[in-house]
């Protein structure tokens, strides 16, 4: 793309001229002086919408923006994007985090602008921003929404969505009535923002400013505090600064950040989903993110934020702690301090800088973390040849190590008919397993947090093991097995599970295998017959063209080539 501001990439009719007087006569009907229309473009990626609630404050933030942008010498001009609310979209969001990643990256692309802000946070869409940016590589600033403040019943703080579960979960035990779920519906989300919990939108929001594609400090500040409008308008004059002397995505994204990110995912113990966006942000730059990696990564990094759904605070107690500086500077020994974020500035610059208080019952110190490893890890075994992920921060500790009997559910619709079934054979020390869940099959619902069985929550079970090919919401907790892969439906391994096979779980090993011989799996899978792909459509492409668990979930065709085999 050629020309700067408004003539910049100029629509092609075959005359450069009069595609450039056209576009200013078409400009100038929009109210815009000749002045005006001098000025760099920043575009204004905004994604509102009546089906998001994350992104309520959208117009404000749109605004703020705007201003920084006129005050440093630009032109805003805001554009809509695809906008994906987390749950107001079937059969999962997941499916449309590569259609708006598309979107984001080809509107970027196809506009005249100089660089962009990019304003997201519900669960997919800063993922698919960063990801469009990357492959976009124009200069680019992330910007989140922010995190809800909390709710209150009974005297007790609620936040979406680690209380809803919580409350569910005693409502489907009999502990807690109608007329009482019904009140906490009410009080789980009470103002605009994200969960209010270290899910995966704040998960997201921490890694992109770890990445270094947001402003410093700024992912942790709640949706409705004034400083949310403040990082905004910064976030707007940043971009102006931006167009002439970057640095560009391709300059921040890069090996060492993403291992800062990975560092970072592990101390906050972060979202499951963060692994899978992570690695598809990665992928556009052409990073591969290897288990043995992760492993090591989670293995020498402690769990220093305590915060729900492994902990006791909420993301407003994480920003008044000190917020991402403070964890950055506790674990600095591990980081990569050569990075740069969108400022220019590096990691190692960054924290010489003096830091404000920080509360050490939220962010704790080093000499006394929550745990002393990660809060996540990647499994392997026959069961997981292409690996699969489990939070063992949020997990029974006394399940880590178990052998049980497999109780099957060959899909989603399974699932539903029969978790509940007072006949279900089914005992507190078994193994859920859930099949055809995975990103092909399903598009990888949130669906690997399967309930405990109605019988056995009545019975006080509170935990068990479950495995399956789905992802779960960063704002779960149990002992969860995620992401296995190759998943049942392309003839993974999972695919030959049957009722009463042996399942052995080792934490300590990093196992997960299907106690039966390997002969007889691999006869059991010959005989699979595997569904036939959507006819067309978006959901055709997406089946046809979508990567496993450990590739990102990213379209084969738009992930890069490592640097080194690139021409």
């Amino acid at each position: 793309m050629t020309g700067k501001g408004i003539e910049r990439g100029l629509t092609n009719y075959g005359d450069r001229d009069f595609a450039r007087y056209l576009r200013m006569s078409f400009a100038r009907s929009m109210g815009l002086s000749r002045e005006m229309l001098s000025r760099p473009i920043v575009g204004i990626a905004m994604t509102p919408s009546g089906f998001n609630n994350c992104h309520r404050t959208m117009d404000e933030l749109v605004e703020a923006v705007s201003r920084g942008v006129l005050a440093a010498g630009g032109l805003p001009r805001p554009f809509p994007t695809i906008s994906l609310g987390e749950v107001f979209l079937e059969p999962t969001s997941m499916v449309y985090r590569n259609l708006m990643a598309m979107d984001t990256e080809e509107m970027v692309r196809a506009q005249p602008m100089d660089s962009v802000v990019l304003i997201g946070g519900c669960d997919k869409t800063v993922p698919a921003q960063l990801m469009g940016a990357v492959s976009a590589n124009l200069p680019a600033v992330q910007l989140v929404t922010g995190p809800m403040m909390t709710g209150r019943h009974k005297g007790e703080r609620l936040g979406a969505c680690t209380d809803c579960r919580r409350f569910w979960g005693k409502y489907r035990a009999g502990e807690v009535d109608r007329a009482e779920i019904d009140q906490v519906e009410g009080r789980l989300a009470t103002t605009a923002g994200t969960c209010a919990v270290m899910g995966t939108a704040s998960t997201m929001a921490i890694i992109a400013e770890v990445l270094g594609m947001s402003l410093p400090g700024t992912a942790a500040i709640p949706a409705v505090h004034s400083d949310r409008l403040v990082a905004a308008e910064e976030s707007g004059r940043l971009a102006v600064q931006l167009i002439d002397k970057g640095p560009r995505p391709d300059e921040i994204v890069t090996l060492h950040s993403v291992e800062n990110a990975l560092r970072v995912l592990m101390a906050v113990s972060g979202s499951t989903n963060a692994v899978v966006h992570l690695a598809a942000v990665a992928g556009r730059a052409g990073i591969r993110i290897s288990q043995e990696r992760l492993n090591t990564i989670s293995d020498e990094t402690p769990v220093l934020v305590d915060l729900k759904p492994v902990g006791a605070g909420y993301m407003e107690d994480f920003h008044s702690a000190g917020g991402v500086g403070a964890v950055l500077r506790e674990i600095r020994h591990l980081l990569h301090l050569d990075t740069i974020n969108v400022t220019g500035q590096t990691l190692g610059q960054r924290l010489e800088q003096p830091t404000d208080w920080i509360d050490s019952k939220v962010i704790r110190p080093l000499s006394n973390p929550v745990s002393p490893v990660g809060g996540l890890i990647a499994l392997s075994g026959n069961l997981a040849p292409g690996g699969a992920i489990f939070k063992r921060a949020a997990a029974t500790p006394e399940l880590f190590e178990v052998e049980g009997r497999a109780v099957v559910f060959e899909n989603l619709a399974d699932l539903a008919a029969r978790i509940d079934d007072p006949e279900l054979d089914v005992e507190a020390n078994d193994i859920l397993v859930l099949k055809n869940a995975g990103p092909v099959a399903a598009g990888m619902p949130e669906a690997g947090y399967l309930p405990i069985p109605k019988k056995l929550a009545k019975q006080g079970v509170k935990d068990m093991v479950r495995i399956s090919d789905a992802r779960m919401s960063g704002t779960a907790f149990g002992t969860i097995v995620l992401h296995i892969a190759p998943e049942a439906h392309v003839g993974g391994p999972l695919a030959a599970v049957r009722n009463g096979d042996r399942i052995r779980l080792s934490i300590q090993e990093k196992r997960l295998d299907l106690l039966v011989p390997e002969a007889e799996i691999r006869d059991r899978l010959a005989g699979v017959k595997l569904p036939p792909a959507p006819p067309r459509g978006y959901r055709a492409l997406y089946a046809k063209h979508v990567t496993q668990a450990a590739e990102g979930c990213d379209f084969d065709f738009l992930t890069a080539a490592p640097p080194s085999d690139k021409a």
